[in-house]
């Protein structure tokens, strides 16, 4: 059997037994392909050049191991490969935190291109927060993207911080990077120029009806309450303390547009272009937020 062949074959089982994606991948076959290659041994772009490889029955009989255990266990590929890929950087990660796929990370990895962030952003943007940090896989990717400012990482989770630090670690960052611990901005003085945060928002509807893969990740880092806002709530009441007066935040909010437009229905809001669309990301400057605290 050659390796494409396993690979379609391992993607139709997937897709046989209903798994869930988004961690990583959208479909069978992509996921089929991640877990067959790192079964090898191989990195995902060994695919093309060894697609007719002939395989041993060993390796044959491990991939479709891999796979198996992916279908029987429903967590996501990310915690059997102890490995994600957030705008092609390699992150570890496991079931301590939450498979990193937010949609901040494409604004932030143009760095200083033409990106839409950097229109908010100037030379005096050096103080940079990933509030609600995770793996650190936010606060990584800006500051390889920007290699003049300086970047605290903040998590309430103990656990995840110690996560946050194998990447900051394995990316040799760690004296541009500080990981901090704090419940959303309690802990953190600021003033910051740019903060960045992917909170947890998920509405308590949609936490109820999650596929098995999301409920594989700890729900302190998705579970937003009712409406998904009460995390959001707190932030935008204690960011303009923390940023600086030309600061902006960065919040994601991903399906919940409509959640976030109706609890704070005078937001002056610009809401970021992505590859998901202009729904799930949006920008707020400190003085629109200044003027929402004072009604």
């Amino acid at each position: 059997m050659t390796l494409i062949e396993l690979i379609t074959a391992q993607a139709a089982r997937l897709k046989q037994a209903g798994v869930s994606f988004g961690h990583g991948t959208t479909n069978a076959f992509d996921e089929a392909a991640w877990l067959v290659l790192w079964s090898l041994g191989l990195p995902l772009e060994a695919l093309e050049p060894n697609a007719q490889k002939q395989l041993t029955d060993a390796q044959r009989t491990k991939a479709e191991a891999l796979v198996g255990e992916r279908i029987a266990s429903r967590r996501p590929a990310a915690y059997l490969t102890r490995e994600a890929w957030l705008q092609n950087v390699p992150f570890y990660v496991d079931e301590r935190v939450i498979v990193p796929r937010s949609l901040i990370a494409e604004l932030l990895a143009d760095g200083e291109g033409e990106g839409t962030l950097d229109a908010w952003l100037s030379d005096r943007t050096q103080r940079v927060l990933d509030l609600c940090t995770g793996n650190g896989s936010l606060a990584v990717i800006a500051a390889l993207a920007y290699p003049e400012i300086t970047v605290d990482a903040a998590d309430v989770s103990e656990d995840a911080l110690a996560v946050a630090r194998i990447n900051v670690d394995r990316h040799q960052l760690a004296q541009r990077i500080t990981l901090r611990r704090s419940d959303l901005l309690d802990a953190l003085p600021g003033p910051y120029d740019l903060i960045v945060c992917n909170p947890p928002y998920v509405n308590a509807e949609s936490m109820a009806t999650l596929p098995p893969e999301y409920r594989a990740e700890p729900a302190l880092a998705l579970a937003g309450g009712t409406d998904g806002m009460d995390l959001v709530r707190r932030i935008l009441r204690d960011a303009p303390e923390r940023l600086s007066a030309d600061g902006v935040l960065v919040l994601e909010i991903g399906h919940e547009r409509g959640h976030f437009e109706r609890a704070f229905p005078r937001a002056e809001v610009a809401w970021l272009p992505t590859s998901a669309g202009d729904h799930g990301v949006l920008l707020m400057t400190r003085d629109a937020l200044v003027r929402l605290a004072r009604g």
